[in-house]
Parts: structure tokens; C-alpha cells; sequence
């Protein structure tokens, strides 16, 4: 292992990082949406069978659950963003470098005078593909705090009101009770169907 990491090693080390930061937030995100549907169900059950206290308490969590998702949504979307961002850098980082070298071999086609000029052209992008790096590196940490700060409001301030759960609860509901009124038509369907090949066979 080298001791010290060229640019592109430590790029592609960044990189790797996003990608699983990305895959990580993609995972809580499925996760929390299996809680929401647990916590749909015991509601469910909990107004069923009149319990009130344990409907109030998973409604409560189910809200947290619901707005942890979108913070989480939000997260994602801004590390997207980012990424974005991040390889339109690269690929205008990219272009001054290759500019540059190209600079530098025209200049030696033409002679030590244009080959100087060339030089202070080259180190021009050069530092300009370091600042722009450097910028990056700066936005990507503000989009770290920013994602931060979204944790701690969302303790602070109402994300997913009371109805918009009981909203959900009731149509997850109606929803269920729907496809049992379907499943039993098509029974009664199929039902109808065997007794009239029954008749028939007569």
C-alpha cells in the first residue's frame, strides 16, 4: 500500500463513500417505511377493539416514523444533488487538465518562448482544478450540516400533523377492506361458475 494517495485514489475513495452513504440512506428509508406499515396495522387493531390509549401512543409513533421518512427523503435528495454537482466539477476539472497538456505539447512544438507561456497556462488550471476542488469539498460539508439541522428541527416542529395519520391509518383500512370485498366476488364468481357445469352435467 502507498504511502501516500495520489488525487484520483483519494476521488475514488470519496466516491465509494458517497455510494454508500447513498445506499445507507436508501435502506433506512425502506425501514422505516416497514415500521409505518406495522404501525398502520396495530392502529388498526388498536381502534378496533376500542383501545384508545394504545391507539393515541401508535399514532404518535407512527407520526415520528412518517416524518423521520421525509427527513430522510430529504437527505437523500440533497446527496443526489451533490453528486451531481461533484462530477460536473470533476469533468470541468478534467477539461483543464487535458486543455493544459495539450497547451504544454503545442508549446514545445513552437519554442521555449511559447512553451513558457504554455507552462503559466498549465499551472493556471492546475490551481483553479485544486480551488475548484476545494469548493466542493466545502459544499458537501455545508449539505452535512444542513442535513444536521434538519434532524434536530424535526424534533422542534410538526412535520406530519395528527389527521394526516389518522388519514392514513383509515385508508391503509379501507383499502384492506376493499380487497377482502374483492376477494369474496371472486369466489362467489367462481362459485356460480362450477354450479352452472354442475347443472349442465345433468
Amino acid at each position: 500500500m502507498a504511502l501516500f494517495k495520489s488525487n484520483e485514489e483519494r476521488r475514488i475513495e470519496r466516491d465509494i463513500k458517497i455510494r454508500q452513504g447513498i445506499r445507507r440512506i436508501e435502506k433506512s428509508i425502506r425501514e422505516q417505511g416497514k415500521f409505518q406499515d406495522d404501525f398502520i396495522k396495530n392502529a388498526q387493531q388498536a381502534k378496533k377493539i376500542g383501545d384508545n390509549a394504545q391507539y393515541t401512543f401508535i399514532r404518535n409513533s407512527l407520526k415520528k416514523t412518517a416524518t423521520i421518512r421525509k427527513m430522510l427523503e430529504r437527505q437523500l435528495l440533497s446527496v443526489k444533488n451533490a453528486l451531481l454537482i461533484k462530477r460536473q466539477a470533476e469533468a470541468s476539472a478534467d477539461f483543464a487538465s487535458s486543455m493544459g497538456l495539450m497547451a504544454t505539447e503545442i508549446g514545445k512544438l513552437f519554442g521555449e518562448t511559447d512553451l513558457l507561456k504554455t507552462q503559466a497556462d498549465w499551472e493556471k488550471a492546475m490551481v483553479q482544478s485544486q480551488t475548484m476542488e476545494e469548493r466542493m469539498n466545502m459544499f458537501l460539508d455545508s449539505v452535512e450540516e444542513i442535513a444536521a439541522q434538519d434532524v434536530e428541527l424535526s424534533s422542534a416542529t410538526e412535520v406530519v400533523s395528527d389527521a394526516e395519520i389518522d388519514r392514513l391509518i383509515e385508508a391503509e383500512g379501507e383499502a384492506e377492506h376493499q380487497q377482502e370485498l374483492d376477494r369474496l366476488a371472486s369466489l362467489r364468481a367462481e362459485l356460480d361458475s362450477l354450479k352452472r357445469e354442475g347443472e349442465k352435467q345433468k
